[in-house]
């Protein structure tokens, strides 16, 4: 139980950290940054992941791509906070001469790939699936993606790929916030039902209900990554796009929208202080 409290006392101030960046820098996609956190905090927090904060490119390391690059901003505390880069960075994300952009690239200690454009995080995943077995090695690789993403094809002659290649040691998890750029995502490409169609690639299919119960999110991808039955794996965990900012929760364009600076302090102190 201690492992879970620490969890969830890592989620609360991973959510109020990222909005604190957004105080400084109003111009980071904060909706789509707060749907992952829990994901984040249990790969990171949760010893899901092996990686090495010292040497960022230890050849032991899990690879954990992010496609959907512009909502991890949340990735930035995390990683501050484990020692991949100093903590006085934060107070300079998006400004001159940072490495801390609103878009990660790989100049930042703890980032893969460039990740910019959406849609190519998978089939990098898959290549290093592929390479990491042919050389006989153990190390898991993980890609997260958002729903909106998914509306892109190249995931799609990725998904096949990686069973055509029983890329067991590869786990995709779906950030399923249900809301992309401009509206929800069921009125652009509606993917329900999300699981089946997975199914029908012959991957295998795991859900987290609550995307911000950090145990069900821990305890699931814990035991998923490490499964190796010849299939590529699937974790959809169901998150709400903007999550600990009330308006953005609900709202079809939240993707696009930022908090006004001066009503951040009080959502920080509504997160600290709930349950």
């Amino acid at each position: 139980m201690e492992s879970i409290k620490l969890l969830k006392g890592k989620s609360k101030f991973i959510r109020c950290e990222t909005l604190k960046i957004h105080k400084l820098a109003p111009e980071i996609r904060v909706a789509s940054s707060l749907s992952p956190i829990e994901i984040f905090v249990s790969l990171y927090y949760g010893n899901i992941l092996n990686y090495n904060s010292k040497d960022p490119r230890d050849d032991n390391r899990d690879r954990f791509i992010i496609s959907k690059g512009h909502g991890s901003i949340s990735m930035y505390p995390i990683l501050a906070d484990l020692g991949f880069f100093d903590k006085s960075e934060l107070d300079n994300v998006c400004k001159d001469g940072t490495f801390l952009g609103g878009i990660p690239d790989p100049i930042i200690p703890g980032y893969e790939t460039v990740n910019g454009s959406l849609g190519h995080g998978l089939g990098v995943g898959a290549g290093i699936a592929v390479a990491l077995k042919i050389r006989e090695k153990k190390q898991n690789v993980v890609v997260l993606t958002g729903d909106g993403e998914l509306n892109e094809g190249s995931n799609w002659e990725a998904i096949m790929f990686a069973q055509q290649h029983n890329l067991d040691n590869l786990t995709l998890i779906v950030d399923y916030n249900k809301v992309s750029m401009l509206d929800f995502s069921k009125n652009i490409i509606d993917m329900n039902p999300l699981n089946k169609k997975f199914e029908a690639f012959n991957w295998d299919v795991y859900e987290v209900e609550d995307g911000h119960n950090v145990e069900e999110v821990y305890h699931t991808l814990k035991n998923t990554i490490p499964l190796r039955k010849s299939k590529p794996k699937v974790v959809i965990v169901n998150t709400v796009k903007g999550k600990g900012v009330p308006f953005l929760e609900t709202h079809a364009l939240s993707h696009i929208l930022s908090v006004k600076s001066e009503n951040i302090d009080s959502l920080i102190k509504d997160i600290e202080n709930a349950n």
